[in-house]
C-alpha cells in the first residue's frame, strides 16, 4: 500500500504513542501550527475554530472533545478542522494544570472547602468508565446494574470540573482567538508577498527572453 509504514509499530510502541507522539510533542505542536496556518479558510473562521478547540479542551469530556469542539465551532461559524487541531491544547503537560484549576474554581463557586486532587479526579474517571463497562455487560448477564460510582463522580468531580472548566475554557478560548488571528493574518500576508515576488521574478525572466 502507498501509505503503509515502512517499519510497522509493535504493540508497545502503539500504546506509548497514545500518550506521546512518535516525533515528540515539539514536532507535533509545529505540525498543528503549520496545518492551522495553511487551512483554506478566512483567518477569522480559523481563529474561531482555534478558540472552540481550546475552550472545549478545558471541559471534562474525555473521549468527546472532538465532537464537542466541532459542535462549538459549527455554532460559532468557525473552521471545524481548526477546532479539532486546537484540542491539542489539552495534552499530558496541560491537563494537570487544567484539572486542578477547574476543580479549585468550581468548588470555590459551589462554596465547598475541599477540592479533589488531579490524581483523584483521574481515578474517578477511570472508575466511572469501569462501572459503565460492567453495567453494559450486566445487560447480557445476571449481574446487577449499580450506579454508585456514577453518582459520586457526578457531584464530587464532574459538576465542579464542568463549572470551573467552562469559565477557564471561555477565557482561554477568547485569548486563543485574539492571539491566533493576527498570527494567521501575518502568515497569510507574508505568503502572499512571497507569491507576488515569485510572480514578478518569473514575469521579468520571461520578458528578458
Amino acid at each position: 500500500m502507498v501509505f503503509k509504514r515502512r517499519s510497522p509499530r509493535n504493540f508497545r510502541q502503539s500504546v506509548v504513542n497514545l500518550f506521546i507522539p512518535g516525533g515528540g510533542w515539539g514536532r507535533s505542536a509545529n505540525y498543528v501550527m503549520h496545518r492551522l496556518r495553511r487551512l483554506p479558510d478566512s483567518p477569522e473562521r480559523i481563529a474561531k475554530g482555534v478558540a472552540a478547540g481550546v475552550a472545549v479542551s478545558c471541559l471534562p469530556l474525555f473521549g468527546l472533545h472532538f465532537i464537542a469542539a466541532a459542535s462549538v465551532a459549527w455554532a460559532l461559524r468557525g473552521n471545524i478542522l481548526a477546532s479539532l487541531l486546537a484540542t491539542f491544547f489539552g495534552n499530558p503537560f496541560t491537563f494537570p494544570i487544567i484539572v486542578v484549576s477547574a476543580l479549585e474554581l468550581g468548588n470555590f463557586l459551589l462554596g465547598r472547602d475541599k477540592s479533589a486532587k488531579a490524581s483523584e479526579a483521574m481515578s474517578a474517571f477511570g472508575a466511572l468508565w469501569g462501572e459503565l463497562g460492567r453495567n453494559f455487560l450486566a445487560v447480557f448477564t445476571s449481574d446487577s446494574i449499580v450506579w454508585e460510582k456514577f453518582g459520586r463522580f457526578g457531584w464530587d468531580v464532574f459538576v465542579p470540573y464542568m463549572l470551573g472548566g467552562a469559565i477557564i475554557g471561555t477565557v482561554c478560548g477568547v485569548i486563543a482567538y485574539f492571539l491566533s488571528l493576527p498570527l494567521i493574518r501575518a502568515y497569510r500576508n507574508r505568503r502572499l508577498r512571497k507569491l507576488q515576488e515569485r510572480f514578478e521574478q518569473a514575469r521579468k525572466s520571461d520578458a528578458k527572453k
